[in-house]
């Protein structure tokens, strides 16, 4: 019986032979598939077509195929294992790209060019300063940074009780169907009956939008309402992976600065949308004060703009009354909300929520569509329970209490070790914002402590002009073992310390 020749094809298509008539068939076929394997095209432990199938696929000779393949089973690319056949090597490692090293073989593509992609690309993102981490992260001892579920924390006993519960047969018909361009039912009503009204916010179903995160939220208001005359207010230094999603659309972009009670508003200058973290401004984690409140929304008024609202980290309070959200003192519409269910739990979740007039909704919900179709009904299924089931509640009152514990330890081994260093203990939140001394750098600072194990987020990211040297930094205690934090900071002192001698300001 003859195979199917659609596996014969595959191989055709990725062993097709160079157009080098200096080069024997044979050096060329060997070019391409150490190639193949250099590249990471061919990974460790796959197996090759056998010497008769390669030779019928390429319309070759098989002793040459063989002789190849023994060639480079004896430079270590292959191995022969008995009665199964070739398979690449365990040990062929791929070329990194940025090791240097060129293909020892020569190109191994075909005659045509490959596309241009730095022309053809028109919105690139690879020139945003953004929070970003180094390779094998995760291995380091001592992380203050996001982006890393707590293992201590998450909850997982009833996040797997609300997943199971969702694949029942019983709930498949709640989120199994194509919901085309809705939501799960479930969730929405938790989210206007169980968390919005904690923030004074009381919203119809048509008002409320399920997204993949609130970075997705903001993606989608830059795709429905930006271009390049938009005027967008935004905080200094204020959230990066926000600012990005707005850039793509290109804004004019106006810094608004930000102290101790949050966004400075006395010299706004004119605007037609400003973005705002009011509950804990990101970075810094200051609270926007109720009288800056009621005068932004004023504002808004009188110079007919729209307030774009992170209510990042709000239920992460520890001391004092909440501030109520700002679309719960809108009586005029002109507060879109933006929501998360993550951060408390997992970055990974992505989901989050945009609450806004009905007709904004539905023209988010289309391009949603368009993009998406719709964020996991699965997941939000799930989530749904967990909130239905008081598991959200519970899991935020235990993450409270951690945070303020790790806060704690935070501001005591800041105290301790790095007496010198500016900072004020946060009302809520996960971080602690760090301000050392004016000949500091801390992206310089986070190379030498990532060197001792220690990675933290150097403040330059979250400026869109950052000064040098930046001084500040964040230290962000979501990921990190309460015991690890004073250790984690006496290793940074360590740094700190490094550098000052290097630069002959140590006593």
């Amino acid at each position: 019986m003859r195979k199917p020749e659609a596996s014969t094809s595959l191989w055709t298509q990725l062993f097709r032979l160079p157009e080098q008539p200096g080069l024997s068939i044979q050096a060329r076929l060997r070019a391409v598939i150490a190639q193949s394997i250099l590249d990471g095209r061919l990974g460790a432990g796959m197996l090759l077509p056998s010497s008769r199938e390669l030779a019928a696929a390429l319309t070759l000779s098989r002793n040459t195929v063989t002789a190849v393949y023994e060639q480079l089973v004896e430079q270590g690319l292959l191995e022969s294992r008995p009665r199964r056949g070739i398979f690449v090597a365990e040990g062929a490692v791929p070329l990194r790209p940025d090791t240097g090293l060129e293909n020892p073989f020569g190109q191994s593509a075909g005659a045509s060019r490959p596309p241009d992609w730095a022309a053809r690309v028109l919105r690139s993102q690879r020139g945003q300063i953004t929070l970003a981490k180094p390779d094998q992260w995760r291995r380091y001892p001592y992380q203050f940074v996001y982006g890393m579920h707590d293992p201590e924390l998450f909850p997982t006993d009833e996040f797997r009780e609300c997943c199971v519960r969702s694949l029942s047969r019983a709930q498949l018909s709640q989120w199994a169907p194509d919901f085309e361009q809705g939501d799960v039912e479930l969730l929405v009503e938790q989210v206007r009956q169980r968390l919005l009204p904690k923030r004074g916010v009381f919203a119809l179903p048509e008002e409320i939008l399920i997204t993949v995160g609130s970075q997705h939220a903001c993606y989608l208001l830059a795709e429905a309402l930006f271009n390049e005359c938009t005027r967008l207010g935004f905080e200094e230094p204020g959230h990066p992976h926000a600012r990005n999603s707005f850039a793509l659309r290109k804004p004019v972009m106006v810094d608004i600065p930000v102290d101790r009670e949050g966004l400075v508003l006395d010299t706004l200058p004119p605007v037609d949308y400003v973005f705002v973290t009011p509950s804990h401004q990101s970075p810094t984690t200051h609270t926007l004060s109720l009288e800056r409140r009621h005068w932004l929304l004023r504002k808004a008024e009188l110079q007919d703009f729209v307030v774009i609202e992170d209510d990042y980290e709000a239920e992460n309070l520890y001391e004092g009354a909440p501030m109520p959200a700002l679309k719960s003192l809108d009586s005029n519409g002109r507060v879109i909300y933006i929501g998360s269910f993550s951060k408390s739990l997992s970055p990974a979740l992505r989901l989050g929520y945009i609450v806004a007039s009905k007709e904004l909704i539905a023209e988010l919900r289309v391009l949603r569509h368009a993009q998406v179709r719709h964020p996991s009904t699965l997941l939000q299924h799930a989530y749904a329970l967990f909130l239905a089931l008081g598991h959200h509640e519970s899991h935020a009152r235990r993450f409270n209490q951690v945070m303020q514990e790790r806060l704690a330890r935070a501001a005591q081994a800041l105290r301790q070790h790095l007496p010198g260093f500016g900072f004020q203990l946060p009302q809520g939140g996960a971080s602690v914002w760090v301000e050392g001394p004016e000949w500091l750098d801390s992206g310089e600072l986070a190379q030498v402590a990532r060197g001792l194990g220690v990675l933290i987020e150097p403040g330059a990211v979250f400026y869109r002009r950052p000064p040098y040297p930046c001084p500040q930094f964040r230290l962000r205690l979501s990921s990190i073992a309460g015991p690890q934090i004073d250790e984690g900071i006496r290793l940074l002192a360590q740094a700190v310390d490094q550098l000052a001698r290097a630069r002959g300001l140590a006593p």
